[in-house]
């Protein structure tokens, strides 16, 4: 089960990949400053989870407006993910959890999704500028999408 509201997020850092190169972020980088919008999804170029990051990319202003900093998440290596950002046109990071440690540190890991295991659930956290969790939600079934309302609502506080 995802860790609950009210419990305090584990501090990680993950890579992201871009033109740049690969870049360290970390969750401490927004504390203080503004929410975190966490959104783990099971695997890049998959057709929900596309969807998923293209209808977010496409609302993105409204988290901006929202002082909120948005990452997706998933095992997938950074280089992967940078080509789906591509693809996408994606104007947030990717993060990568190849490793599998922040997934599993937020109770987001599937045992097995179609033979394949430890794929992160498609699941989202917002985090309050103190580093608490104020909206958590994980999904079973990897074809659900996250309640972007509920999540632009606890933004909003």
């Amino acid at each position: 089960m995802a860790l609950a509201t009210g419990t305090k997020a584990p501090a990680f850092t993950l890579r992201s990949k871009n033109a740049e190169g690969l870049q360290d972020i970390s969750l401490s980088d927004h504390l203080g400053k503004q929410k975190t919008v966490l959104l783990f999804f099971p695997l890049a170029f998959t057709s929900v989870c596309m969807q998923e990051m293209c209808d977010v990319n496409s609302s993105l202003a409204s988290y901006s407006d929202l002082n909120a900093a948005v990452y997706g998440i998933s095992v997938d290596s950074p280089f992967a993910q940078e080509q789906m950002a591509q693809v996408d046109g994606l104007k947030f990071p990717l993060l990568s959890d190849f490793n599998k440690e922040v997934s599993a540190a937020y109770d987001v890991l599937y045992a097995d999704l179609l033979g394949f295991k430890g794929v992160s659930k498609r699941s989202a956290f917002v985090i309050d500028e103190n580093g608490v969790i104020i909206y958590s939600e994980s999904a079973e079934d990897p074809h659900d999408l996250p309640n972007f309302d509920a999540i632009k609502a606890a933004l909003k506080g």
